[in-house]
């Protein structure tokens, strides 16, 4: 019989185990002052924050806005 694997964890050794400091999806729903700009990100990046998103019933682009936001409160200092 084979062994069931979850797609979702990692393979391999891992090198480091970071905290998990995002919010998570249905929380990804909060308003602010906005700019606008221009990205080019991966395709299967724009796929997975919509599908997030239907589920969640959210915006695909306020949940990208707010991973973004999470990342830089946590690495503010670093930058």
């Amino acid at each position: 019989m084979k062994k069931k694997t979850d797609s979702l964890m990692p393979v391999g050794r891992l090198i480091r185990v970071t905290d998990d400091f995002l919010p998570s999806p249905d929380a990804l729903a909060l308003d602010e002052n906005k700019v606008k700009v221009t990205i080019v990100l991966d395709k299967s990046t724009v796929v997975q924050f919509k599908s997030l998103a239907k589920k969640y019933h959210a915006k695909y682009q306020r949940m990208m806005r707010e991973v973004l936001k999470g990342y830089v409160k946590k690495y503010a200092s670093l930058l």
